[in-house]
């Protein structure tokens, strides 16, 4: 009888050892999974962030583009060719930056639907609706820039077809 119960309290015990090093083992596990949980926010914030300020380049370039539209329509009217082609090129380019914002604003949409994929907060989920309506927007601004660019490069063709030699 006495041997059995040395027996049940060595098992005891190392039940109790292994039972805290459990519970030390959890603590380093949470402790990670918190540090993680955090960065994930931060990161899916920081994409929303981006959305949104590549979505304002965008509307910005595309603004840009329209102003130079109106410079090449003004220039066009007094037939001031080499202005013209200035403007149509200044379009172009601010066609293409709004291009580049826009998929820059896609990108960051990514980033932050992949951390919510990995995490399910709240805050997550409304960054990263609000970083695809900043890549909509962004997309929708760069279809008009283009739009206006290629108007502004058609007038600019007529223009040069209409001139004498």
């Amino acid at each position: 009888m006495k041997q059995t119960l040395d027996e049940i309290q060595e098992k005891l015990i190392a039940h109790e050892t292994e039972i805290m090093n459990l519970r030390k083992g959890y603590m380093v596990v949470n402790e990670r999974y918190t540090a993680a949980l955090a960065s994930l926010r931060a990161l899916t914030l920081s994409a929303a962030e981006a959305a949104k300020r590549a979505c304002i380049a965008a509307e910005r370039a595309s603004t840009a583009t329209e102003e130079c539209v109106r410079a090449a329509t003004m220039a066009a009217d007094k037939e001031v060719i080499e202005a013209a082609e200035s403007a149509v090129k200044a379009a172009n380019a601010s066609a293409q930056a709004s291009i580049e914002a826009a998929s820059a604003a896609s990108s960051a949409s990514a980033a932050a639907a992949h951390a919510v994929a990995q995490q399910a907060e709240a805050i997550s989920l409304q960054a990263s609706a609000e970083a695809a309506e900043a890549t909509k927007r962004a997309t929708e601004a760069a279809v008009k820039a283009v739009q206006m660019s290629n108007a502004a490069a058609e007038l600019l063709k007529n223009l040069k077809d209409k001139r004498p030699l």
